[in-house]
């Protein structure tokens, strides 16, 4: 493998992390002014033991290159629903194996239900072998919308004939198993219609933060408890983050989630961490090496031992500039490591300067052995790409 093989810079991407490895699929780029979707037939993955990229080939029901799309990984398959393409939003969904090594597309038809209709921006949380989805952006017939309900905010700078385009705060579930769709009876007080938020999921519970609500940025954050589905918002008991668009919530313990980076209200390029509490409500800034590398419209995937892994985005203001796509890779660490994880890392990264160590390697434990001899390539010398 070409060890300084990375992958393209880009935003509005999918990327999950199944077991050690990284995938990431799709997104844009902008060249010469104008939008670039990336290849729809191959796919990224990133070795995050080892820090080295590769690139494989897909096949199959290979779905159109997009951005924007909602992706999220469910028994070693990668899934994705709606995003824009050539042709605007869409609706359909897709999956692939990440576990066989072929990647291989298929597109789902569903037997039962409807679907949402086209919307990007999206977000999604999994529980119990099913995707559940909220919010986005996207179109709707004249016909289906009630301007009564509140459920579909219309935008009305892109009203066209019969068709209208805006923000929406619908709940959808797709089961996996069943291939089916249903939209549940929600209770309480929904979040308002928003996209480019952020969400992640504990227990059964799926946490909302965040996002533009028609011309606003917002910081406000909601709960939606998948056994009753009833929303109650959160009413944080100490400072917040500002109102942003275009972040990541990342679920990283039982009782903890991890807001990085976005679009701040002025239109600034984020690059704060954050971690709230949600039993005691409580938010704290977190300080990280990255403050020099603002992100938005980038993926966050929980890693291994509470790690939060960042890859892409923009660094600028893509409604202004969008020139500052990124392509590398971030590592948060959100809580302690075990003692096993720090012995692998101590040793790894200090091997080459410590001739006491690299007499006495043969010696260590067969598992810390190995682990510590894949760990090695990664805090190789002459590696161009680190996180």
């Amino acid at each position: 493998m070409d060890s300084e093989l990375v992958a393209r810079e880009r935003s509005g991407h999918t990327a999950v992390v199944e077991g050690d490895l990284l995938h990431v699929w799709g997104g844009y780029l902008s060249i010469a002014d104008e939008e670039v979707f990336l290849p729809n037939n191959e796919i990224w993955v990133y070795d995050l033991e080892r820090g080295a990229w590769e690139v494989f080939p897909m096949s199959g029901e290979v779905p159109p290159s997009m951005s924007g799309t909602c992706g999220c990984s469910l028994n070693g398959h990668l899934y994705i629903f709606g995003g824009c393409d050539h042709n605007g939003q869409t609706n359909e969904i897709y999956c692939v194996n990440l576990t066989d090594g072929k990647y291989t597309w298929r597109k789902i038809r569903h037997e039962i239900g409807s679907p949402p209709s086209p919307r990007d921006k999206l977000s999604c949380w999994v529980y119990n072998e099913s995707i559940i989805y909220f919010g986005g952006y996207g179109r709707k017939l004249l016909t289906n919308v009630d301007r009564r309900n509140r459920s579909f905010i219309v935008d009305e700078a892109s009203w066209m004939e019969d068709v209208l385009w805006g923000w929406n705060n619908e709940v959808h579930v797709f089961d996996a198993v069943k291939s089916c769709w249903s939209e549940p009876q929600t209770h309480g007080r929904a979040p308002a219609p928003r996209a480019a938020h952020a969400s992640a999921a504990v227990g059964c519970r799926g946490y909302v933060c965040g996002g533009r609500v028609m011309e606003t940025r917002t910081s406000d954050i909601h709960c939606l408890d998948f056994q009753t589905w009833t929303w109650s918002e959160i009413i944080p008991v100490s400072a917040s983050p500002v109102g942003r668009s275009w972040h990541t919530l990342t679920a990283v313990s039982d009782g903890g989630l991890f807001l990085f980076g976005g679009l701040s209200v002025e239109c600034k390029p984020m690059s704060d961490g954050w971690l709230l509490d949600v039993e005691t409500k409580n938010w704290r800034e977190v300080e990280h090496p990255y403050k020099n590398k603002p992100r938005l419209w980038h993926t966050a995937s929980p890693g291994k031992d509470s790690d939060v892994i960042v890859f892409g985005g923009s660094c600028d203001s893509i409604l202004l500039v969008d020139t500052g796509h990124c392509n590398d890779a971030l590592v948060f660490q959100t809580q302690p490591y075990p003692l096993f994880r720090i012995c692998e890392d101590f040793i790894a990264m200090n091997l080459m300067n410590c001739e006491t160590l690299r007499d006495q390697l043969h010696l260590l434990p067969p598992k810390l052995l190995t682990a510590v001899q894949t760990r090695m390539s990664f805090y190789r010398p002459s590696k161009k790409q680190r996180y």
